[in-house]
C-alpha cells in the first residue's frame, strides 16, 4: 500500500474520514490539492464513501423487505399475524432509522449528488447546439457551475 505524501495532512483527513464537504471553501481547496497528489488519501476517501452508500443502499433494500414480508403476512394471514406483521413494522423502522442516520452522518448524499452532477454536465455537452439552447437559463447554469 502506498504511503501519504503528508502524513500530517492525511491524519487530519483520516480523522474527518476524509470528508472536506463542510470546511471553509479557502481550507477546502488545500485539501483537494492534497488529495490530487495522494493516491493513498484518495484511495482511503473512495473506500470510505464506498461503505457509506453500500449501508445506504443496504438500509434501502432492508427495509423494502420488511415492507414486502408485512405485506405477504398482511395477504395470507397466518395464526399470530398482529404479532408478525408489528415484527416486520419494527424492522422497516429500525432500517429506516439506520438509513437516515447514514445519510445524515456521512457525505454520501453529496457524493451521489456530485456524480449525478458529472453526469447531467457529461450529457449537456453532447447535446446538439439547438436542444442546448433550448434548455432554461437556471438549468444550464446549475449544469455547468458557471
Amino acid at each position: 500500500m502506498s504511503q501519504c505524501v503528508d502524513p500530517i495532512v492525511g491524519k487530519i483527513l483520516a480523522g474527518w474520514r476524509y470528508d472536506i464537504s463542510g470546511i471553509a471553501p479557502e481550507m477546502c481547496s488545500d485539501y483537494e490539492q492534497h488529495f490530487a497528489a495522494c493516491e493513498h488519501c484518495r484511495s482511503r476517501q473512495r473506500l470510505h464513501r464506498t461503505i457509506d452508500l453500500s449501508l445506504i443502499a443496504l438500509a434501502s433494500v432492508s427495509a423494502a423487505v420488511f415492507l414486502l414480508a408485512f405485506g405477504v403476512i398482511r395477504h395470507f394471514g397466518p395464526r399470530h399475524a398482529f404479532w408478525l406483521e408489528l415484527a416486520a413494522l419494527a424492522g422497516f423502522a429500525l432500517s429506516a432509522l439506520i438509513w437516515l442516520v447514514v445519510a445524515v452522518a456521512t457525505p454520501a448524499p453529496m457524493t451521489v449528488v456530485d456524480a449525478a452532477r458529472l453526469g447531467a454536465r457529461h450529457v449537456h455537452d453532447h447535446l446538439p447546439p439547438e436542444i442546448r439552447d433550448r434548455l432554461p437559463e437556471e438549468l444550464r447554469m446549475k449544469i455547468t457551475g458557471s
